[in-house]
């Protein structure tokens, strides 16, 4: 399959009739998949009623089939004949964090989605984004659009449409490539089937900040059961995984370089992922700085391309810095860990 490949100047106002807007919208409206940017890793779309366009998302990335998708919306007025029974606090959090990176989990309608988009579920997650380009997309289409990360299941997340390429070339209709994405971690997931707000993926928008407008929230990243269907992504399955095996460190840059050490001797060529303030204290075949300390949206922005990037080095098994879990720092972790297998060096 040709991959089709559209620029938009990220920096000026995107509207739907741009012609390369245009001619991405219109292949999701004949039921193919289309990659695009939104402010949090670029997406992969498809229209949400068609079985087919669905098939073709999960086909292109690999995905298990019990994976719910989130459906995207450019107007707040979608939610309705989406959903039912609406929570009012998951409508404050709408009005609160939307356009934004909040994916919220409500009833869904009858009817209305494919059921391969809620992966059978009796809910549906729904998010706005907020970028030009996917809502100028999604209006285009004029269909809301199941999009999930646009990178093969399991791989770090693509944060620019070069990543996209590199897993998806060949198997997808085409790519807009606005630019690099701003938070670089995936929206936030609350669950907001219940009494009160539940976190099952941490992301940009915080669990306190959640709080503050719902009054009560809490956190649940872990399935009861695996074999459990999650109900929200990145619940079940190893995600964000560069291609050698990586294990999580607490620490000081010693301790870290004193294991880095043990492997070597091993005969392991070993890859550190680190803060910026300490990537020149390590002794290894590759050392990747991640973003600063002091600024942990820097090491949302930067995480996935830096484990990317030890794919193209010489490494057989790799380190990473652990990170305060305040603020970002939650949802930071959460995909470390992820990436890791939860694989901790204590």
């Amino acid at each position: 399959m040709e991959t089709k490949y559209w620029f938009v100047d990220n920096f000026q106002e995107i509207h739907q009739h741009y012609p390369q807007i245009k001619e991405a919208a219109e292949l999701i409206q004949r039921g193919e998949v289309v990659a695009f940017p939104t402010e949090t890793v670029y997406g992969l779309g498809g229209q949400v009623k068609l079985d087919n366009a669905v098939d073709k998302i999960f086909k292109a990335k690999g995905r298990p089939s019990d994976n719910p998708l989130i459906v995207h919306i450019a107007d707040k007025k979608d939610v309705d004949e989406l959903a039912h029974s609406i929570p009012s606090y998951a409508r404050k959090l709408m009005e609160a964090f939307w356009p934004g990176p909040l994916t919220v989990i409500v009833p869904k309608k009858d009817g209305v989605l494919s059921e391969r988009v809620t992966a059978g579920l009796n809910t549906v997650a729904l998010r706005m984004p907020n970028h030009p380009a996917a809502l100028a997309l999604i209006k285009e289409a004029g269909v809301p659009v199941a999009a999930p990360s646009a990178n093969r299941s399991g791989k770090p997340s693509p944060t620019t449409a070069q990543h996209v390429l590199d897993d998806l070339k060949g198997r997808i209709a085409g790519v807009v490539d606005a630019g690099e994405t701003g938070v670089g971690l995936e929206s936030t997931v609350v669950d907001c089937t219940g009494d009160y707000p539940i976190v099952l993926r941490p992301g940009g928008v915080t669990e306190a900040d959640i709080k503050a407008v719902a009054g009560k929230a809490d956190t649940n990243t872990v399935l009861k059961k695996q074999e459990d269907a999650p109900k929200a992504p990145g619940m079940k399955y190893t995600h964000y995984a560069p291609e050698a095996p990586l294990y999580i460190m607490e620490g000081t840059a010693q301790a870290i370089q004193k294991k880095v050490d043990e492997w070597k001797k091993e005969g392991k060529k070993v890859g550190v992922l680190a803060a910026s303030e300490n990537a020149a204290s390590y002794r290894a075949e590759a050392v990747i700085a991640c973003g600063s300390r002091s600024d942990l949206s820097s090491v949302a922005r930067e995480l996935y391309g830096a484990l990317r990037a030890f794919n193209e080095k010489p490494v057989d098994i790799i380190i990473a810095e652990a990170f305060p879990t305040e603020g970002v720092g939650a949802a930071i972790m959460n995909r470390l860990e992820k990436a890791a297998g939860h694989k901790w060096i204590k």
